[in-house]
């Protein structure tokens, strides 16, 4: 007989009677949090940097993008609530030792702030844009003359957004694939490898381009570097975590996670990155789309195949 032990959450009838399963909104909530988390950084670090002349996509475009990405993972995260009118209790108090807390108030903080970002770019991103109201003149010009305070916390904001997505699944001890401190710092460096991405996307400038390119490549070393070091460290840990290895390892998430997350999303766009840097002319489209393409699919994996792992006993 094989019985499947619960670490957390209350089983008693007409309590709990059923553990709730993270559906698709989830995942699509990582992954764009994940993506604004890395276009925030790198605009806030090359502000700061004084480079706004030299990476304008990456200080003033591409950020554009961020406010329409996160509202859409709020948006996300609130069809997946239960309670969906108590969703504001979230915010009565702060719980330091809950990752939710963490990520509740990072979103409310980092969420107005790339809209006051964005904003304070409109009239240099678009020529001719006038504020309708002269209050928001008043605002542009405030916010404009405090902008490096406001990269500042921008920064630290993001790192706590781009960390917090691999925090929020490592926080579950009751699921050993996520059982791990691996998933912090591995969805942090495909939170920027993504962010990167859309940089590369949407630079008009072969340098800044070229620039990101090298960052990513940087990223997707990491990345491989530390799926590599979880793996290795499932395989030398405790039984639970040898299986949910194996899910990967010969399972039913070897062919979706290595051919999609690792060959397609990693090691093909940093191929077609060194032929792009040694001068070959590749559309970066493609290559921008498979690094995307391999972020949402870690993403959703890492938390279908989460939900699969669990503690078994003979």
């Amino acid at each position: 007989m094989r019985e499947e032990l619960i670490i957390s959450g209350r089983m008693n009838p007409m309590v709990d009677p059923t553990l709730n399963i993270w559906h698709w909104q989830i995942p699509l909530y990582l992954f764009v949090g994940g993506v604004a988390a890395g276009i925030l950084f790198f605009a806030s670090l090359y502000y700061i940097m004084g480079r706004e002349k030299k990476y304008p996509a990456a200080i003033k475009w591409a950020p554009m993008l961020t406010p329409f990405l996160l509202i859409i993972g709020l948006g996300a995260l609130f069809l997946d609530l239960n309670h969906k009118a108590f969703f504001w209790q979230l915010y009565l108090h702060i719980r330091f030792e809950s990752p939710m807390s963490w990520g509740a108030w990072a979103l409310l903080v980092i969420t107005p702030l790339s809209i006051v970002w964005s904003a304070t770019w409109m009239k240099e991103v678009f020529p001719g844009w006038h504020w309708k109201y002269p209050i928001l003149e008043e605002l542009e010009t405030f916010f404009i003359k405090y902008r490096f305070v406001i990269a500042w916390i921008m920064l630290l904001y993001a790192v706590i957004l781009g960390v917090y997505t691999g925090i929020l699944l490592s926080a579950f001890n009751a699921r050993p694939l996520w059982n791990t401190s691996i998933l912090g710092p591995l969805f942090f460096a495909s939170s920027l490898s993504t962010g990167a991405a859309v940089i590369m996307l949407m630079a008009k400038s072969h340098l800044e381009r070229n620039i990101f390119s090298r960052i990513d490549l940087i990223m997707i070393a990491i990345e491989l570097f530390l799926i590599v070091h979880m793996f290795m460290g499932f395989q030398a840990s405790t039984q639970v975590q040898i299986d949910a290895a194996n899910m990967f390892l010969g399972g039913p998430y070897t062919e979706v996670f290595w051919i999609f997350v690792v060959l397609i999303g990693l090691i093909l766009p940093a191929f077609l990155e060194v032929l792009e840097l040694i001068g070959y002319k590749i559309p970066i489209v493609i290559t921008s789309t498979l690094i995307l393409t391999g972020g949402i699919f870690l993403r959703f994996i890492i938390v279908y195949a989460g939900q699969a792992s669990r503690y078994l006993y003979e």
